[in-house]
């Protein structure tokens, strides 16, 4: 049974040399790093729709020897006209094994995918910090986070 599961991989005929690890990315925790949510209205009641922004960025950092943090950093405002309703951000988190990759493309790959692995629950935090805000829970539209890398490593183009 040579070929039975290790750390949620299958092992493979060649044995387990450098060339023959599939990739394999691993999420070891999950945290909120820094939450904020301000809600300086409050508690005069605004009828009107606002206009919502949201800026996202992504980081990472090594920790250890397969080990990076990748993290997900948001901003959202919520304006009625110059009137501030309410603005959030938060900074999300997880340390992240990466095995079978090139040293060259771990950040792309944590940049792009290991977003996209953690987002969902980052996208759950501010619907539920806005909601419990008093606002109709602030539902973040799927990010493309290849395009966000793009964009954050080849701003020329």
């Amino acid at each position: 049974m040579a070929d039975e599961q290790k750390n949620g991989s299958l092992g493979t005929p060649e044995g387990d040399n450098d060339a023959s690890i599939a990739p394999e990315i691993t999420i070891e925790a999950q945290y909120t790093k820094d939450l904020s949510f301000e809600n300086p209205s409050a508690p005069k009641a605004n009828s009107n729709v606002p206009e919502i922004s949201v800026d996202v960025t992504t980081g990472i950092r090594p920790i250890g020897d397969d080990y990076h943090e990748t993290t997900l950093q948001f901003k959202a405002e919520a304006k009625t006209g110059e009137e501030l309703v309410f603005i959030i951000e938060l900074t999300y988190g997880a340390v992240m094994k990466v095995t079978g990759i090139p040293q060259e493309a771990i950040g792309a790959v944590l940049l792009t995918e290991g977003a996209r692995l953690i987002f969902p629950f980052a996208r759950n935090i501010i619907a539920d910090v806005t909601r419990d805000g008093g606002f109709p829970p602030l539902f973040l539209q799927p990010i493309d986070f290849i395009e966000l890398y793009n964009k954050q490593h080849n701003p020329e183009d």
